[in-house]
């Protein structure tokens, strides 16, 4: 039986990024969840959804962290999900430098599509969830619905659905699609 799934962009969708607080995010004490991502974590898992983070973090192939520091990074986001009862399936990366060619990096498909192969997931009934138009893109590629988090003033980049934040998101998901 196929599965439905979440996929999640990490930086600007679960996590703060350029501002104030952190700007990249290079160890686990620099990662600070967005308002209501815990809450969306855990709702989405609750009703039956597999959830997926899948990050281009280039900053590896550029030697910004290591291997290393980004699995402390992703250990520690994947806990504290845990803690308030979301359950990440996996976290699949892209580490490759930009503009490196590879299929793995958004706005390619290939971290979503391996992943659905691997879970036997439906990508018709599945969501890409992100904040640039590579997110977008990589989820239309996939065969996902797209959700894009935006401010009020920014572009939609043709998504499917536009929210303010994950836990709306996360809210329409459910309320929408009974599994």
């Amino acid at each position: 039986m196929l599965k439905k799934a979440v996929f999640l962009d990490r930086d600007g969708v679960i996590n703060e990024v350029k501002t104030k607080r952190v700007r990249f995010v290079n160890r686990p004490d620099q990662f600070h969840f967005l308002e209501g991502v815990p809450e969306a974590a855990k709702l989405l898992s609750q009703s039956g959804y597999l959830l997926f983070v899948v990050t281009n973090q280039g900053g590896v192939g550029l030697g910004y962290l290591s291997h290393d520091e980004l699995h402390s990074i992703h250990d520690h986001m994947v806990k504290e999900i845990e803690k308030a009862g979301g359950i990440i399936q996996e976290v699949s990366c892209c580490t490759h430098k930009p503009d490196a060619g590879c299929t793995c990096r958004k706005p390619e498909p290939g971290m979503l599509l391996d992943l659905a192969e691997k879970y036997n997931i439906d990508m018709s009934e599945s969501y890409m969830v992100g904040d640039r138009e590579v997110d977008i893109e990589a989820g239309r590629k996939a065969g996902c619905n797209t959700i894009f988090l935006h401010a009020p003033t920014s572009s939609t980049y043709d998504a499917d659905y536009l929210f303010p934040d994950l836990i709306s998101a996360a809210d329409f998901i459910v309320k929408n699609n009974k599994m």
